[in-house]
């Protein structure tokens, strides 16, 4: 178990994506949820509290190397977690 497995607070920054340096796969088997500007998103891909930016998944529509096409939205950010551990 890691130390972000055991606390309560989250990263300044995560992402669902495996080949990310901010991917922690232990923290979203947790359920992570983000309220962003007062709306809860379930398609965000990566979060950024600091700077205040999520990027969220623009429908089906897949790069040239086959990873979701995102967009960088920015705003109040504010995950939490869906489950208590």
């Amino acid at each position: 178990m890691t130390d972000t497995q055991n606390s309560d607070t989250l990263p300044d920054r995560l992402s669902t994506n495996p080949k990310s340096p901010h991917y922690d796969e232990a923290l979203l088997q947790r359920g992570i949820g983000i309220r962003f500007d007062g709306q809860e998103k379930t398609n965000v891909e990566e979060y950024c509290i600091s700077e205040g930016w999520i990027r969220v998944a623009v429908g089906k529509t897949l790069d040239r190397k086959g990873n979701p096409l995102t967009i960088k939205l920015t705003g109040k950010v504010e995950p939490f977690f869906e489950k208590k551990a």
